[in-house]
């Protein structure tokens, strides 16, 4: 006989509004952020790297911040605007972050760069970026492994320059 306490809890719906667009899925509560993008919406461009918060490579935008997607359950970010890599280019055009990436060769197999691109736009509404050393360390939780951060850090710097024009 099956103790009732022990049983796992049933799967609930779950709210997300996702790239502009609201999202019920039916999850585990245990169910990562990460995973319910990749695995329940096929939301590819954010990408499964340490799956322990160490690489970057899951970062998304959860209002307007930075966010390891795969160290926060889905359902703790039910009525939050998440944004990930395919919800940045808007009416077929760029995000300008983006952009930068092409115009300075940021990247290089590219495994890194959804992420990176959404750090550095989270890096960017933080507004603690003034010198050189502060995005090198405040960029250091997400690792190239093509060792691009040179162009990375270039990126970044239009990307200040742009939101302090603005």
């Amino acid at each position: 006989m099956e103790n009732p306490s022990s049983a796992l809890p049933q799967k609930r719906t779950v709210r997300l509004n996702i790239n502009g667009k609201e999202e019920q899925l039916e999850l585990a509560p245990w169910t990562s952020l990460l995973d319910a993008l990749r695995e329940h919406l096929h939301l590819t461009g954010t990408k499964k790297g340490c799956d322990h918060g160490q690489c970057g490579a899951c970062t998304v935008l959860v209002d307007g911040k930075r966010i390891n997607s795969c160290l926060t359950l889905a359902v703790m970010q039910e009525d939050k605007e998440i944004t990930t890599i395919e919800g940045l280019a808007k009416d077929g055009e760029l995000h300008p972050v983006q952009q930068a990436f092409i115009d300075h060769d940021a990247f290089q197999c590219g495994y890194c760069t959804p992420g990176q691109i959404c750090s550095v736009i989270g890096l960017v509404n933080e507004g603690k970026a003034k010198t050189l050393d502060d995005i090198r360390d405040l960029m250091s939780g997400n690792i190239c492994r093509c060792g691009a951060y040179t162009n990375i850090v270039k990126v970044v710097q239009e990307a200040l320059e742009r939101s302090s024009a603005a």
